[in-house]
């Protein structure tokens, strides 16, 4: 049997290599190239877009880079977290609606409403006590704390026993300019660190809400002195905030433990000032602004202080004044506590219980020399 001889095939190795090598494609100007930095849409779209190259394929794109995805917040971890936040912040939105109740009417839209009803043609007069300014200034070398909490009662009994500035025959609109310079007179003590000053300025607006000597005009007044109240209000509380941001911010959901010491003790002192304020009413309104600073102290202490306020207020003997107060601490306690409803029922009791005195003859004198029936109080005494 005859031997096979196998024989290899014949190969041209040159040609097989410059098969195997990749076709070469000119890369025009504009076309994809990786290192050619990545293209980003606007921060709408929340979409990287790059060039494709014309001639290999237009559904194609470059990959994203994650390092360029954090510049504009599309990564995911900040996608993440902005989630988070708006889920909470809808969630607490939502919480507060529904302890408000869908029938809830805001501050905000009963304000306007009452300072265009409620006008007068009579002459108006602002009463304050200007201070003796003896110029008790603490000793710079003393850092004692006695010694500046001495002080500071001794500027405030000042404003107390001080001299009476009265400003007579005002129109209501001589007069809301007169408050609004105290509103920014306020502001300006503030940012020059004279918290004292503040606080006198504060105090002695609140004494005008004990004059009741034109009626129609009073809910207005009422409007007016309150913005002054909320904006110290808003000045304390930022204070202390911003005392407990360092080194990172406070969540909305914060705790008395997530509080330092020193701002605690820094609202300690604000309301060991409110405190030594002699006159009635002056020191509930006062406290009653910075109601929500009670949130850095402890976490019962909203729930505390409204009661002690509303039993406080029964301690006010015109029926008016007193309803306006009642009405100031309901407003006050429902925009930081909703959810705290009852002081409002012991509010509405109380107010209810002082329907009796308008049949008293120093109440009804007042409101015969006013031209006031006692049919119309009903009105007059709602917001």
């Amino acid at each position: 049997m005859a031997a096979v001889q196998w024989r290899s095939r014949g190969r041209n190795y040159e040609a097989e290599l410059q098969r195997c090598h990749p076709e070469g494609i000119p890369v025009e100007f504009g076309d994809y190239h990786p290192l050619k930095p990545i293209m980003v849409s606007p921060p709408s779209t929340n979409k990287l877009l790059c060039s494709t190259s014309s001639s290999s394929s237009s559904s194609s794109s470059a990959p994203a880079d994650p390092l360029s995805s954090m510049l504009d917040g599309t990564d995911p971890l900040s996608m993440f977290a902005a989630a988070s936040s708006s889920e909470t912040s809808a969630l607490s939105r939502i919480k507060e609606e529904e302890a408000l109740g869908a029938d809830f009417e805001s501050w905000s839209s009963k304000r306007g409403d009452i300072l265009a009803r409620f006008t007068t043609t009579e002459k108006l007069s602002i009463s304050l006590s200007m201070g003796t300014d003896r110029g008790k200034a603490p000793n710079p070398g003393s850092s004692a704390v006695s010694e500046k909490v001495r002080t500071r009662l001794e500027e405030l009994d000042d404003l107390e026993e001080g001299s009476q500035r009265e400003l007579l025959n005002l129109s209501q609109q001589d007069y809301a300019n007169r408050i609004e310079e105290l509103n920014q007179s306020l502001k300006e003590a503030w940012s020059s660190d004279q918290k004292v000053k503040a606080l006198k300025i504060v105090i002695q607006c609140s004494k005008l809400l004990s004059d009741t000597s034109v009626i129609q005009f009073y809910p207005s007044k009422f409007v007016l002195i309150t913005d002054i109240l909320d904006t110290f209000g808003r000045l304390v509380y930022d204070r202390i905030w911003t005392m407990c941001s360092d080194p990172r911010p406070l969540p909305d959901s914060f705790t008395a433990e997530d509080v330092n010491d020193t701002a605690k003790e820094t609202c300690l002192n604000w309301f060991f000032k409110i405190a030594s304020i002699r006159e009635l009413l002056p020191r509930l309104y006062v406290e009653a602004a910075i109601l929500k600073c009670n949130r850095f102290l402890s976490r019962s202490g909203i729930q505390e202080t409204l009661p002690r306020l509303t039993a406080m207020i029964r301690g006010i003997g015109d029926p008016l004044v007193a309803a306006y107060a009642r009405a100031y601490l309901c407003r006050v306690g429902m925009e930081v506590a909703p959810h705290l409803k009852e002081s409002l029922n012991a509010n509405f009791f109380d107010l209810l219980a002082t329907f009796r005195q308008i049949s008293g003859d120093s109440v009804q004198r007042q409101l015969h020399v006013q031209r006031y029936y006692h049919k119309s109080i009903n009105t007059k005494l709602k917001l």
